[in-house]
């Protein structure tokens, strides 16, 4: 009896043992596959390899503005976020200007970007064909308003006063120049008398309100801004500024380095960018809340409805970038000095892949 208890304590302690090393070698495996999974992000694991890969990332730039209404729906409900699937991760970059944007895209800082067509076009000279247009975005949205007690009733009363514009160079710039053309006016550089600043947009509001500005042509919500809130007149809405309001006012651009290397993501955010168009210019009224919203998140303050609605009823979502428009604008920033050479525009504009998609949803090319 005492030799069958030894014989059971004995065994009890080799299977005891042997549990023990088996518990240690499975805590093992599971430390170390812990210390993996901590260093390589859950579910991206290459093909045939079993290890664990980082997610691919587009980045991507926009402005706060209603002109880029796509980008700020498509954040707001996931619709990119949808398309790119859970292998891409978005990392979003918010930009208050045209030339600042394209400095990041020349720095290889973000990949594409939402921008008026007048810095597209520098920086695809800049960059030696570095940059594509690959669609539009926005149409019309952008208005000039003189301040109260200006005493300008029209384009000839700018003579001697002193407007502004977002930045040099940008599409307001160039807007503007051409209408100061126009009305046989001249810039004081140039020498004339209309004196032009360089005003970042919130600025413009402050100055306005400060009466230190006598007028400023600007993208929308910032005209709607200047006419409910600032005390501005409009002096020419967006139909009057230029073509009726068929001129671009954003499009959609994207680094040809990233392009060559990740056509598939391209096609995909365009897809995306092409259903929201349609979304959005089918009902504006139904968007206005959630571009609203998002502009909150991105600025910290919620926008008039009313202001809202305004804006809204001044732009057009568009996917055609208008190629006659974006010729023109070369054509004037020629003439004020801002282009050494006159780019190439079969090479700047890259639309196979746009025209694919349209194609396939039935709808007509663009040019």
């Amino acid at each position: 009896m005492k030799r069958s208890t030894k014989g059971s304590v004995k065994e009890l302690v080799k299977r005891s043992v042997k549990r023990s090393a088996r518990f240690l070698m499975v805590a093992a495996c599971l430390v170390i596959m812990g210390l993996l999974a901590l260093d390589h992000p859950a579910g991206q694991v290459q093909a045939g390899s079993g290890q664990p890969s980082k997610p691919l990332i587009i980045r991507v730039g926009h402005f706060p503005n209603i002109t880029h209404a796509q980008a700020l729906v498509g954040f707001a409900d996931g619709t990119f976020a949808r398309a790119l699937g859970p292998g891409v991760r978005i990392d979003r970059k918010v930009f208050n200007a045209g030339p600042s944007e394209i400095e990041a895209l020349l720095a290889g800082e973000i990949d594409l970007g939402y921008i008026g067509p007048v810095p597209a076009i520098n920086g695809f000279v800049r960059s030696r064909g570095g940059l594509k247009i690959v669609a539009g975005a926005t149409n019309g949205g952008t208005v000039l308003v003189a301040r109260e007690g200006s005493g300008i009733r029209n384009l000839k009363g700018l003579a001697g006063k002193t407007v502004a514009v977002p930045q040099f160079g940008n599409t307001q710039d160039i807007s503007l120049r051409r209408l100061l053309e126009a009305a046989g006016l001249k810039t004081v550089n140039r020498g004339g008398n209309v004196t032009v600043l360089q005003v970042e947009n919130p600025d413009i509001f402050m100055l306005f309100l400060r009466k230190e500005l006598d007028a400023a042509l600007v993208p929308e919500p910032w005209g709607s801004r200047l006419t409910k809130e600032a005390g501005g007149k409009l002096l020419l809405d967006w139909k009057e500024i230029w073509r009726g309001g068929n001129y671009s006012t954003a499009v959609v651009i994207v680094r040809t380095e990233f392009l060559k290397k990740h056509r598939d993501l391209v096609e995909k955010w365009l897809r995306a960018h092409v259903e929201l168009t349609g979304r959005i210019a089918a009902d504006r009224a139904k968007y206005e809340s959630t571009i609203n919203s998002e502009i909150k998140v991105l600025t910290g303050k919620l926008l008039p409805p009313d202001l809202v609605s305004s804006a809204m009823a001044r732009i057009v979502p568009t996917y055609d970038p208008v190629s006659d428009s974006i010729a023109e604008f070369v054509t004037i920033s020629q003439a004020n000095g801002y282009l050494p050479e006159k780019p190439d525009l079969a090479r700047l504009l890259e639309l196979g892949i746009l025209n694919r998609i349209l194609k396939e949803k039935g709808f007509a090319p663009v040019k």
